[in-house]
């Protein structure tokens, strides 16, 4: 079983917990869809966690950590973030292996019928796919005529499960929150680690074991997160207090 993760940006009390989590189930391998970084207080300490992972996928925040080009689409303050970021890696002994490790994420990876990619399988780095955009059906034929069967992503850090027949399943209409698969090809969003924006502030994250995808939620420390922002003058407070919205 596999436990497949996304958008941790830098909240280093939500990876533990979710980690911790993923322990208890004995999943045996870590794949994470892009984002270890930005937003918030802890990108050396959650890349060092990423390090154990069976597999990153590099995300848009990567990128721009990495090439100055990157935030070109960036808000102000997920910029300043950026920046703060690129200090907190690059001014410590630990830059070289920073460096090398965000240097060696692949923009996407399949493994035989499973495809993994922070975006989308057209766009693997900035492609944002909503919910509501299962009305543009260019789109989401064009994004399914890059799926073999199934597809991992994160990115809009809103979870569910798109399917080839241009449909959208929401987690809370899951019974359990279990997606079980059959013939058709699905692009899955497992949500946000770090910062979720569906309005349900616990960590999100998968599980698959090839016959059934199952999102689980997870309470963490939001508070010690929350100062942590605070306490950094270049991160912005907002970045704090959308934590405790889930937005």
């Amino acid at each position: 079983m596999k436990a497949i993760i996304s958008d941790v940006h830098g909240n280093f009390e939500a990876l533990t917990a979710v980690l911790e989590d993923i322990e208890s189930r004995g999943v045996e391998e870590i794949i994470c869809v892009g984002d270890i970084v930005g937003y918030g207080p802890n990108p050396q300490e959650c890349l060092n966690a990423a390090r154990s992972f069976k597999l990153s996928i590099l995300g848009n925040h990567e990128e721009a950590v990495m090439f100055r080009a990157g935030v070109r689409d960036f808000r102000v303050r997920a910029e300043m973030a950026i920046e703060w970021t690129k200090k907190q890696l690059l001014g410590n002994g630990a830059a070289q292996n920073s460096l090398k490790f965000l240097h060696s994420l692949q923009e996407s990876y399949e493994d035989g019928d499973v495809l993994y990619v922070h975006g989308s399988p057209r766009q693997p780095l900035r492609d944002y796919v909503y919910p509501k955009d299962v009305k543009d059906q260019a789109k989401i034929r064009e994004i399914f005529s890059k799926v073999t069967k199934y597809c991992f992503c994160g990115h809009t850090h809103l979870p569910g499960v798109f399917r080839d027949d241009g449909t959208f399943v929401h987690p809370e209409d899951l019974p359990m929150g279990v997606y079980l698969t059959g013939s058709e090809r699905v692009m899955v969003n497992v949500g946000s680690v770090g910062q979720p924006r569906d309005g349900d502030r616990r960590s999100c994250y998968v599980t698959f074991d090839g016959d059934a995808v199952v999102f689980r939620r997870v309470e963490y420390d939001i508070d010690q997160t929350v100062k942590k922002i605070y306490a950094a003058k270049d991160l912005d407070r907002s970045l704090g207090d959308r934590l405790r919205a889930g937005k």
